[in-house]
């Protein structure tokens, strides 16, 4: 695990540590990679750095009010667009599957290259690299009988069909905890016993890094079911066979993904675009992840202050009597606003970002965790209230704040200020999410796209 910390470290200098330049005695930097900004991140955004007042806007409950307006300064990212869509998350889901496909077949001794034991120097690969040129060959009797027990037990089988197993999709992965290994060791106060030597705190992670790099391993398949236990007496059965697996649904939102399945996908899809990168000897690029609750609150505004909706406000509709966006409207009249659960993405003008369906069709899961009062207490700079909550903490502690209302809320729930929560650990037919990746500066010039320009 510790070579993941030293990662970073090794590629600047194997790749900076020797220039090419002529210096002449002179200070003129080392040669650089070249970064990623000939290529579009496609379907993303590019939001401009600023600040906004977190939690204003033109409606005041008297009670059950968990915001208090705070001035907040967030900087530069890119954003999705829509929200992950049903054929982007299955994308993860047939990478994990192959994934395992070829672990299995490499395990089992079946022929073909499955997996890289050795680099480039013939030194051992620990743990071993997936060769994924290599192609499967799924008909054959000996590839078959590896993977029997990836597949659901023929007891377990309906009309005799042999499906995989949703629940071996397992996707493992490491993360490391910077706010941990920054926090600051004490330091030594008695001179006498260290020869005169009076030793300053030093960052925990100077001094056993691997204590702070975590494995965790997740099932990424959605929570099909969720149709019908978020509602009961209610006829969703087709939407639980069909919402996800259907191409009928592809450009839908996905829903039935927790915040831990949802957090995953953001770590797969930065080792999915870096390792490209890698190959074709680019600098690697930040991380997707969640959003931020900050993050997404000025998302949202599209730079418009101190108003509820995406599209200024306070009504829900345009002049014409059209309605804004997919929610509950009036008293339970799902279809006066064109959808009556979720809505295909984009299906309403975005808000001045470019950025789609901030209210309603789908709630959107952020990083933070929920508190009543982050807005206090939080830094006013890229604001941020984390917890990694284990799963033997309390339930209070596993909350996730959710945003921007979905399909089957009131327009209170859609407004850009509105907080709400669900817990880490579940999962909803109504709540989706979004990734975003943290500006690099990699963008120069005129080829800076604005925030209304999608990048």
């Amino acid at each position: 695990m510790k070579k993941l910390f030293f990662l970073l470290a090794a590629s600047v200098l194997f790749f900076y540590g020797c220039s090419s330049q002529s210096e002449n005695g002179e200070l003129v930097g080392v040669l650089d990679r070249s970064q990623f900004e000939d290529i579009d991140l496609k379907g993303m955004v590019f939001v401009n750095q600023g600040n906004f007042s977190m939690g204003a806007g033109v409606q005041n409950n008297t009670y059950g009010v968990t915001s208090q307006p705070r001035t907040m300064q967030v900087s530069s990212f890119f954003m999705d667009e829509t929200e992950i869509t049903n054929n982007e998350y299955r994308q993860f889901v047939f990478w994990v599957t192959d994934s395992i496909v070829r672990r299995m077949l490499a395990d089992a001794g079946v022929e073909g290259e499955y997996q890289i034991e050795e680099n480039e120097y013939g030194e051992p690969l620990t743990p071993p690299k997936l060769n994924k040129k290599t192609k499967i060959r799924w008909n054959d009797p000996e590839t078959r009988e590896a993977l029997n027990d990836l597949y659901v037990a023929e007891k377990d089988r309906y009309f005799g069909r042999r499906e995989i197993d949703a629940s071996k999709l397992n996707y493992e992965y490491y993360w490391i905890d910077y706010a941990d290994a920054a926090r600051k060791e004490a330091g030594v106060q008695n001179k006498e016993e260290h020869r005169g030597t009076l030793y300053t705190a030093r960052p925990r992670g100077l001094n056993n890094r691997t204590a702070f790099v975590h494995k965790e391993r997740i099932n990424v398949y959605p929570d099909t079911l969720c149709w019908v236990h978020d509602y009961t007496y209610s006829m969703n059965d087709d939407f639980t066979r069909n919402y996800f697996c259907s191409s009928a649904y592809d450009n839908y939102p996905v829903v039935g993904v927790s915040w831990l399945q949802a957090k995953a996908f953001c770590i797969w899809r930065s080792h999915f675009l870096n390792d490209y990168l890698e190959s074709i000897n680019y600098a690697h690029m930040n991380d997707f992840r969640l959003p931020s609750e900050a993050e997404w609150e000025f998302a949202s505004r599209g730079g418009i202050a101190a108003e509820s909706y995406p599209w200024g406000g306070p009504y829900v509709r345009n002049p014409n009597g059209c309605f804004l966006a997919n929610y509950e409207p009036l008293r339970g009249a799902y279809d006066d606003d064109g959808g009556v659960r979720t809505l295909i993405v984009g299906h309403y003008a975005p808000n001045d970002y470019g950025l789609y369906d901030m209210s309603g069709n789908v709630s959107e899961w952020c990083a933070d965790a929920y508190d009543e009062n982050t807005y206090i207490v939080a830094n006013a700079l890229s604001p941020f209230y984390n917890y990694n909550a284990k799963e033997s903490d309390p339930i209070a502690q596993k909350r996730k704040v959710v945003r921007g209302g979905s399909w089957k809320d009131q327009k209170y729930f859609i407004q850009v200020q509105t907080r709400s929560y669900e817990f880490q650990d579940t999962s909803k037919c109504y709540i989706g999410f979004r990734c975003i990746q943290p500006y690099l500066g990699r963008v120069k010039g005129d080829n800076l796209k604005t925030a209304s320009n999608v990048y």
